[in-house]
């Protein structure tokens, strides 16, 4: 994952519990005096480290952790580093999600290492949308729905988000029916 990531990962930290407890991750981590470039690649273990770290010394769970992190990912990061990025796939909610397919191919304009994950739309409908979500990265269902839950914030737009299949009941990707 960039660096961009586990920055993130550090002001989500910073802005709601403090710098002690970014430093006590941080140690907890084994990374004490980690600095992150933003637009440089690094391994997927450490942004795993990180999180991880998080759960331990917040004393939470990692779906928690991973949850909280997608909304802030929206909501925070990139709202304010791409916030053209996120003007242009769509006026809504329902125009955004339809629209997501294609935002990765705008991410890897920027950033050229990077191995995005793959979203598909299914059954579109009024109210509501299927959202498939295909990685080769494991365990991170929850910041997918924190994902959902940030634009559904972004867009004020109250939702319902099921997980409504997983690679853990044998499906090759994961599927979220957003309603609203």
């Amino acid at each position: 994952m960039y660096g961009i990531i586990n920055k993130s990962i550090g002001e989500l930290v910073t802005k709601n519990f403090g710098a002690d407890k970014w430093e006590a991750v941080l140690n907890k981590s084994g990374m004490e005096d980690a600095y992150f470039i933003s637009n440089e690649a690094y391994d997927d273990a450490i942004t795993y480290k990180l999180a991880g770290a998080v759960s331990e010394v917040m004393n939470i769970t990692l779906d928690q952790v991973l949850f909280a992190f997608g909304e802030w990912w929206i909501l925070e990061t990139t709202r304010t580093k791409y916030g053209g990025l996120l003007q242009s796939g769509g006026n809504n909610l329902k125009e955004f999600l339809i629209n997501l397919p294609l935002f990765h191919n705008h991410i890897m304009l920027l950033y050229p290492k990077l191995t995005p994950p793959e979203f598909r739309v299914s059954d579109v409908s009024e109210n509501s949308i299927c959202i498939h979500y295909y990685s080769k990265r494991v365990g991170l269902q929850e910041f997918v729905r924190g994902l959902l839950s940030g634009l559904s914030k972004l867009f004020s737009t109250d939702t319902v988000i099921e997980h409504m299949d997983s690679k853990d009941k044998g499906n090759d990707h994961e599927i979220f029916k957003v309603s609203w």
